[in-house]
């Protein structure tokens, strides 16, 4: 292990030896909110120190077991060693990755939105297909997935769906697949089984703590109530349900349906307004509100970050990175790493 290792380790130790301090004021739980923001960052920077006590230790254990298999000639200790080696590789490759995500909130649960393109049914179909992938890729991270919107097709598909991902680096991860989706098959619409490309958009939000400094003022924001559609029997039809709130000094506006409580789907509703209000904040602070608008305008050809080809050929390319796999159905099953780590190891080199 390296001195910058060791340093990071015992800087680390050293803020949570003071955050914990802190937790001992008796004023530290009067603010329950900022309490328990506190309280995040301790298990955050604790998971980090905590993994690099235990590389240490196997690091250790294989020096032993080195010595003993030389020391003896014995093939099995020989074996136990590749093993040991190949996981304690494995651990410091995602500690390595994890170190990429270092901005301010990469370790952040995330709120995600997918949006058809142009092309009616074809599109809907698509976007509900990266919702189903999407979804089996937080399955797989261990993550917590809850759809806080979905606006159903009229034939096939959806519309739009919002989707809250929660976990510790869910927006670190998930930035990494921010652009437009393209999909090449033939067409299960398509009486004359034709090929056919369609585009799907996909964007990411980190969402943001309750005590963050985004102030939204009641005279700026409009709740509109109204019925929710799509599956969900009579008591979703009858009732005024679903939310829709538009702030006015951004233009943003959100819906939420998934609950059948009118309170629900407002509480929800305004945690997607703060999370995209704080995201819009940090970009005018940043000076890249331009670049990032530019990338969600065109959900079309020319602008795609990835495509799927389902004929005449299977193969999913990363066009940033140029990664790519012809095994599409365990990526339509979730397996996105190979390609988020691709590109965010990519934009950690330059």
């Amino acid at each position: 292990m390296n001195y910058e290792v060791i340093f990071e380790i015992e800087k680390k130790s050293e803020e949570i030896l003071r955050l914990e301090a802190d937790t001992l004021k008796t004023d530290f739980w009067s603010d329950k909110d900022k309490a328990q923001e506190v309280m995040r960052d301790i298990n955050v920077r604790k998971n980090s120190v905590e993994l690099w006590q235990r590389l240490s230790k196997k690091a250790t254990y294989i020096a032993e077991i080195l010595d003993l298999s030389e020391a003896e000639d014995d093939q099995q200790f020989i074996k136990e060693v590749q093993s040991e080696i190949q996981s304690l590789s494995e651990q410091l490759d995602k500690i390595e990755f994890q170190k990429m995500l270092g901005d301010p909130d990469d370790h952040l649960s995330a709120i995600l939105t997918i949006h058809p393109g142009a092309g009616g049914t074809e599109s809907q179909d698509w976007a509900q297909m990266l919702l189903r992938m999407y979804l089996r890729w937080i399955e797989r991270k261990g993550f917590k997935a809850e759809i806080l919107d979905m606006q159903s097709g009229e034939e096939a598909g959806i519309k739009s769906a919002t989707i809250e991902v929660t976990g510790e680096y869910a927006y670190g991860y998930l930035k990494a697949d921010i652009g437009v989706h393209r999909l090449v098959r033939i067409s299960p619409f398509d009486a004359n089984s034709r090929r056919h490309t369609s585009f799907a958009s996909v964007f990411v939000y980190p969402e943001i703590a309750n005590d963050i400094e985004i102030t939204v003022s009641p005279a700026d924001i409009r709740v509109d109530t109204f019925r929710a559609s799509g599956a969900g029997g009579q008591h979703v039809n009858k009732t005024s349900s679903a939310v829709r709130i538009t702030h006015f000094p951004t233009g943003i506006v959100v819906q939420c349906q998934s609950e059948r409580s009118q309170h629900m789907n407002r509480d929800n509703a305004m945690k997607i307004l703060m999370s995209r209000l704080y995201q819009k904040k940090k970009e005018e602070e940043e000076k890249k509100l331009q670049e990032l608008e530019k990338s969600k305008k065109d959900i079309a050809w020319g602008h795609q970050i990835r495509s799927y080809v389902f004929h005449p050929y299977n193969l999913v390319k990363d066009h940033r990175t140029k990664v790519e796999t012809s095994n599409i159905q365990n990526v339509m099953d979730g397996d996105l790493d190979q390609f988020i780590q691709a590109f965010l190891m990519n934009g950690f080199k330059k």
